[in-house]
């Protein structure tokens, strides 16, 4: 998608502002006359170094709401100390990826995980520069080992 600098610009401050890509979809198309896919609005933002801003939930001091809720459906359910969880993907989540998943260890910290079309583990924790603690690894290598026994691979 080609834009004039004026509005690219104008792109620009619609994320700013704190407008989602749908939004943003919506303001192309009513002010530049033109129907860009979701991925073309996606790479359109990327491309112009725009960073869009999370939403934000306000919550009253006396709301409700901050009591503790059970766990969604399919939630991994709060880590034991010194324990390590480790779940497949059932949907393939990572491009390139022959099977995923994900890890949490016993100080709370995530990471995925996953084998490449090469055979090549991989490891991506949320904390960059993470490391488990000491003997989490090896939990994880036995878990892992299983789950994927599990699954014929």
């Amino acid at each position: 998608m080609n834009l004039s600098a004026e509005q690219e610009a104008l792109v620009r401050q619609w994320v700013a502002e704190g407008a989602s890509l749908s939004d943003v979809q919506k303001n192309i198309r009513s002010e530049f006359g033109l129907h860009p896919t979701f991925f073309d609005v996606r790479m359109l933002v990327m491309n112009l170094g725009a960073t869009l801003k999370d939403k934000e939930v306000q919550v009253a001091a006396d709301d409700v709401t901050k009591a503790k809720l059970p766990p969604k459906p399919g939630a991994a359910a709060p880590q034991a100390p010194g324990s390590v969880t480790v779940s497949v993907d059932t949907l393939q989540v990572i491009p390139g990826a022959i099977i995923s998943g994900s890890v949490v260890f016993s100080d709370g910290n995530k990471a995925r995980w996953y084998f490449d079309q090469m055979g090549r583990f991989g490891f991506e924790p949320e904390l960059p520069g993470y490391t488990p603690p000491e003997g989490d690894m090896q939990s994880f290598k036995v878990q892992l080992s299983q789950e994927l026994r599990q699954r014929g691979l």
